[in-house]
């Protein structure tokens, strides 16, 4: 058998030219500053005092099992990854680096950044992470994605957990208000990749993938998209009546959630040709701009709050 059957199936006898840049990729650097700024998020308007150090490691071990997440969903997707012009350049399909070598790397990260975040900051945090790193891989990648269209409704739970965890790091206990930023990431999770299975739809149809726009097909989509986007807005706004967020996020999430809902209305009016395409790109691009704005937003009123309390 030569060398490049050894590596299809995982079991090259070689050991990879990787460089340092190929195992940053396979940590997933964009959905990492994604859980770190979410995470970050939950760190800071947790009550009470985090020491800086204490602070910094639960972000940092936060990152890691996120990248760790990264690598192993890359170790058992390789060959999926192969199949789709997205995913083709990531390391283990261009041979820089073995699946073994993802495996055990990320294991390896997933074992210690739990393991420092119980043994340094507290074991609820950190056994939060460990549940989000198996959610991921175990149920999203493995369980999930590969055998049902609502992969992306169930796994987006995974993704919603990083300002829990942070904010677990912070007090060692769990409050509504995480619980809040949850439901806020995991209704955002379908709209904002929907979108992109729409334009993206050949690529998981060639790789097998039960995306909901190729299972379904573009216009149920649609549809899921704009009520998913209903539901995220009301959930965004919610908070500020029930005071648990401040008048700003209030503001922020409306006129926020308008810009979301007339995307999303866009792109279920809309279902041919260039317009339909010029449509879901928009929501998606948008989608980012909207949780990054609402999450900062928080960040913002914890530092106006702290430099002039008697404004609040």
């Amino acid at each position: 058998m030569s060398v490049v059957d050894h590596n299809a199936i995982g079991l090259s006898p070689r050991i990879s030219e990787a460089e340092v840049a190929d195992y940053i990729a396979l940590l997933k650097p964009r959905v990492m500053s994604l859980v770190i700024f979410t995470a970050l998020v939950g760190l800071v308007i947790a009550p009470g005092h985090v020491h800086p150090v204490l602070a910094f490691t639960s972000i940092l071990c936060i990152a890691v099992g996120a990248g760790a997440s990264g690598a192993l969903n890359m170790w058992y997707e390789s060959d999926i990854d192969a199949l789709m012009s997205r995913t083709a350049n990531r390391p283990i399909p261009r041979g820089r680096i073995t699946r073994p070598e993802a495996l055990a790397f990320g294991t390896t990260l997933a074992f210690f950044s739990v393991m420092t975040l119980g043994i340094l900051v507290n074991w609820v945090a950190g056994g939060l992470l460990a549940f989000t790193i198996f959610f991921y891989v175990g149920i999203y990648t493995i369980g999930l994605k590969r055998w049902t269209a609502q992969n992306i409704v169930i796994g987006g739970a995974a993704g919603a957990l990083p300002p829990v965890v942070a904010w677990a790091a912070a007090t060692g206990s769990l409050s509504m208000e995480p619980v809040l930023l949850f439901l806020i990431i995991f209704f955002w999770t379908p709209p904002h990749f929907w979108a992109l299975a729409l334009f993206r739809s050949d690529d998981y149809a060639r790789a097998g993938v039960p995306m909901l726009p190729v299972v379904a097909g573009p216009d149920a989509t649609r549809l899921q998209i704009l009520l998913y986007t209903i539901v995220l807005v009301a959930v965004a706004f919610v908070p500020w009546p029930l005071g648990y967020f401040d008048a700003g996020y209030g503001v922020m999430s409306l006129v926020l959630g308008a810009g979301m809902l007339a995307l999303a209305i866009n792109v279920y009016r809309r279902r041919e040709g260039s317009e339909a395409l010029r449509a879901t790109r928009r929501l998606f691009a948008f989608s980012i701009v909207y949780l990054f704005m609402l999450f900062a937003t928080l960040l913002v009123e914890v530092v106006v709050h702290a430099i002039a309390p008697s404004l609040w």
